[in-house]
């Protein structure tokens, strides 16, 4: 996986152990507003390659769409081979409520020809006996799968400590000042990991997600209703948010 450059991962001039001491103080608020979700249920429980799918099917689009493509998908195809093996056009048509079907369907469909290529069946179970690292590796050697998918079959699927970063827990963390303004998607997978330690991760990121979604919204957050002012760059003018 890329490295952040230095410059970005400084976190705005903040230090590592800073940053790290920041990130626990930030993890612990947010359990004491959210909770402390623990990993289980029947989402952990979900094939990887479910979730793999899934989560191709979330890109660039909102949960509610993908969660239609989805159920229109595997209603129209019970198993994955037959999604591998059926016209580009049945798949597209299939999750077209999810945006961006021409582009989708070619590429789950090349996941899932590449991964039986190479193991001679359609699974991901190898994985849950890799590393986070070698999994993540594995993952976003795949066209079209990314820091962001491979994150949350490793967390979800595979109960390994990775952190998937989405759009919320970007502009969140940018505005905490726990990822420089200028880090991509990608480079914050790397930063946050190295920033919350593996126990955390899911917690985190669960109330990270949902923190993005109530209160720390774009364009506008709701910082008058907010429990993290003393923590945050963005409320606090600090930093880049001085002049802007």
């Amino acid at each position: 996986m890329p490295r952040a450059s230095a410059q970005i991962a400084s976190g705005r001039g903040r230090g590592q152990a800073s940053l790290r001491r920041r990130g626990l103080r930030i993890a612990d608020l947010l359990e004491e507003e959210y909770g402390s979700p623990q990993l289980g249920g029947e989402r952990s429980r979900r094939d990887p390659i479910d979730s793999l799918i899934v989560t191709i099917l979330s890109q660039n689009t909102s949960d509610s769409n993908s969660a239609q493509a989805y159920a229109r998908l595997v209603e129209r195809f019970p198993a994955w081979r037959e999604v591998m093996e059926a016209p580009a056009r049945e798949v597209e048509e299939a999750i077209r409520p999810g945006g961006l079907a021409h582009i989708k369907a070619p590429r789950i469909q090349r996941v899932l020809r590449e991964i039986e290529a190479e193991h001679g069946d359609l699974t991901l179970d190898f994985l849950r006996h890799r590393s986070l690292e070698e999994g993540l590796d594995y993952l976003t050697q795949f066209t079209g799968v990314g820091p962001k998918t491979a994150h949350c079959v490793m967390l979800f699927s595979l109960g390994k400590p990775a952190l998937p970063v989405d759009t919320h827990v970007l502009r969140v963390s940018k505005r905490l000042g726990l990822v420089d303004l200028k880090a991509t998607m990608d480079q914050a997978h790397e930063l946050l990991m190295s920033v919350i330690p593996p126990e955390r991760r899911y917690s985190f990121h669960l109330n990270m997600v949902q923190h993005g979604r109530r209160i720390c919204k774009a364009p506008r957050p709701l910082c008058q209703q907010c429990f993290l002012p003393p923590v945050c760059d963005y409320s606090q003018g600090r930093g880049a948010w001085a002049s802007g």
